[in-house]
């Protein structure tokens, strides 16, 4: 996306294989510092994260990667090993491989699970975290994913719940209403879909990662993140933090508000017109709050 910015591409190596990762741009500013950004699923890839490069021209780098078991990196076919451990480990990886002392941190999605997950380790140099699309509860998000998928027409309602109750989720009635569902509050009603959209949702597909964490759907939590709580720890974390989420985003504002409210000093910021992907359905509109955000936090 931005052709003039220089990027970098290479591998990792993370608990014997390979985790691939992209710098774009060369240096940071005086008083500016590296923005991380963390991709969600768990098992999505970097590719939906194109706009945030233009980040680059703010004075500071933008590192992505593909976090381990899919997109560019390894992947290991192994269920058992996609636990939070295993991601929050390669996070502290790729910044001691990269020299990354001092960064921002932006996690999408499962992406910002992970960024406070990491973030309750306490580690050394996270000057502030931007937590998009997020939750802090899987509990909370099926109450409201329920609540959403009730307000779909009655026959896409049926649907799911019969292919729910009897573990049909593959056929293919189920995966037209999961695309209805995310007309409304992912990323289906984006059109046209930039080409690196396109590319990232179709890596999203029959993916071990994601089955194996969160499940056939959206909307339908089964894996090992059902349980998946942290809604009593977020006064733990306690550097700056920007909450942001969009009016029709799956992650809705009932459950942005919930991390909001938890971390002290946290700023909130809704998105009127985006659903569960603001940084591409409001891209300026983004580009200039995360600005002025790391701006603030870096005077």
């Amino acid at each position: 996306m931005n052709a003039e910015m220089p990027a970098k591409e290479d591998f990792v190596s993370f608990r014997g294989y390979k985790t691939w990762y992209r710098i774009v741009g060369s240096h940071e500013e005086p008083g500016k510092l590296p923005l991380i950004c963390l991709h969600g699923g768990p098992g999505a890839t970097h590719d939906y994260f194109e706009s945030l490069e233009a980040m680059s021209t703010t004075g500071r780098r933008v590192i992505l990667y593909d976090q381990l078991g899919w997109g560019n990196s390894d992947h290991p076919h192994n269920p058992s090993m996609w636990t939070v451990k295993l991601f929050v480990e390669e996070l502290g990886v790729i910044r001691r491989a990269l020299g990354l002392e001092r960064v921002h941190i932006l996690g999408h999605s499962w992406g910002g699970q992970l960024a406070m997950e990491y973030a309750l380790t306490q580690p050394e140099g996270l000057a502030s975290l931007i937590l998009a699309d997020t939750l802090a509860s899987a509990p909370q998000w099926a109450a409201e994913t329920t609540r959403l998928v009730s307000e779909l027409p009655a026959d896409e309602q049926q649907i799911i719940q019969e292919h729910e109750a009897a573990g049909t989720t593959n056929s293919p009635e189920y995966q037209e209403a999961m695309k209805a569902f995310s007309r409304h509050h992912g990323g289906g009603h984006i059109d046209p879909k930039p080409e690196w959209v396109k590319r990232a949702f179709e890596k999203l597909e029959a993916n071990e990662v994601y089955l194996t964490m969160w499940g056939p759907s959206e909307f339908c939590v089964t894996g090992t993140l059902k349980d998946w709580d942290i809604t009593n720890r977020l006064g733990e974390i306690r550097m700056p933090t920007l909450v942001i989420g969009g009016r029709y985003d799956e992650a809705t504002p009932t459950i942005t508000e919930t991390i909001h409210r938890g971390i002290p000093g946290s700023e909130w910021v809704i998105f009127e017109n985006s659903a569960h992907f603001p940084h591409i359905e409001e891209t300026e509109r983004y580009l200039q709050v995360l600005s002025q955000f790391l701006n603030r936090v870096e005077a």
